[in-house]
């Protein structure tokens, strides 16, 4: 079995990488701030150009018809720069989801979402604020054992804020809704979505701990003490080489977790669940870390550490908190006659 990327995958990450390092950048995610909406829809119209909001979108609705492990990679570079736009939950949950439900519903919404015309986003019982319901064309929600779809006007949002100053959470109350799956139709769509909801989490905590260990780095590089660099220091580099071995182990699982969701593997749950732990986990420590390196610096609102840290822990507690994650991953290993051990790897 080969884990491997293509290199037509890797070389798409590389283009991304360098499109969103040079434009979203900490100055203009803290000029968003303090707009209204939060979001642009100038980068959200540069996504789309670029095929980002199309990507899982099939190609009969204007889409590039690729899966969750063509973007697992392109969901880390969105979690690199803490891109506030709702590009990965559009293209890991909401655009399955759709997908899945089809129909007229699919049919209108899709090509929507891929010309970047319209933004859909998802609220499942283990969220109960919706991201980004306000700046939405489309909001499927969970209410009770059925799935509903509803549109801004039959929709009331109240405001809930976040510790990321760069995420818009809203309690949805919906007057008016129409059912669009049922019973035990809806409680596996639900459940896919909720999947690809954590594994969104997962690869943009890894694309976050990146992101901070290299700020670490550069920051002790220059900062002196003794004249000498602090990054020099050995209990400084033990820090981070903590971080990054806990990153490196935390990669596996995530992709991992993306060959499961993209080839419908039984053990789907499971292994975002185990990835969803591990890169959260990476990115928590990363954030305490590189906050440490930065020193009394690191507590201040001027340096951009914090719009990555603070971003990390909103992600550990959506999409299932750890607790939730390390029930899942429990009812497998206890499960009467569970096939565990390292013959069971590849089974």
């Amino acid at each position: 079995m080969d884990f491997t990327f293509t290199e037509d995958q890797l070389l798409f990450q590389d283009s991304v990488r360098d499109f969103l390092v040079n434009e979203v950048t900490p100055q203009r995610i803290r000029a968003l701030w303090d707009t209204d909406s939060g979001r642009d829809d100038a980068l959200w119209q540069q996504l789309a150009a670029l095929g980002l909001t199309g990507l899982t979108v099939s190609e009969e609705f204007g889409g590039l018809g690729m899966n969750e492990l063509d973007f697992v990679l392109l969901a880390q570079e969105a979690g690199y720069v803490a891109l506030p736009e709702p590009l990965v939950q559009t293209a890991m949950v909401a655009v399955p989801l759709l997908s899945s439900i089809g129909g007229d519903l699919a049919a209108e919404w899709l090509p929507k979402v891929a010309a970047g015309e319209a933004r859909v986003v998802v609220g499942l019982a283990q969220n109960r604020l919706v991201e980004d319901a306000h700046v939405a064309g489309l909001i499927l929600l969970q209410r009770g054992g059925d799935l509903i779809a509803v549109t801004p006007d039959q929709v009331s949002l109240r405001h809930n804020d976040s510790v990321d100053p760069s995420r818009r959470l809203f309690m949805v109350d919906a007057s008016k809704a129409t059912a669009v799956a049922e019973g035990d139709r809806a409680a596996l769509l639900v459940g896919a979505a909720l999947n690809r909801g954590a594994l969104a989490c997962a690869a943009q905590a890894l694309g976050l701990a990146q992101r901070m260990i290299d700020m670490s780095v550069q920051y002790t590089s220059e900062r002196q003490q003794f004249g000498k660099p602090v990054g020099s220091f050995q209990a400084v580099k033990h820090h981070m080489a903590n971080v990054a071995v806990r990153l490196e182990y935390a990669k596996a699982p995530t992709h991992r977790a993306a060959y499961a969701i993209a080839n419908r593997q039984a053990i789907a749950s499971q292994a975002v669940s185990h990835a969803k732990l591990v890169a959260c986990e990476a990115a928590n420590l990363a954030a305490k870390n590189s906050h440490q390196v930065h020193g009394a610096m690191g507590y201040t609102w001027e340096v951009d550490l914090h719009l990555f840290m603070k971003k990390a822990w909103a992600l550990a507690n959506s999409w299932g908190d750890a607790g939730f994650h390390k029930s899942r991953i429990g009812e497998r290993i206890f499960a009467d006659g569970a096939d565990l051990g390292a013959g069971a790897t590849f089974s």
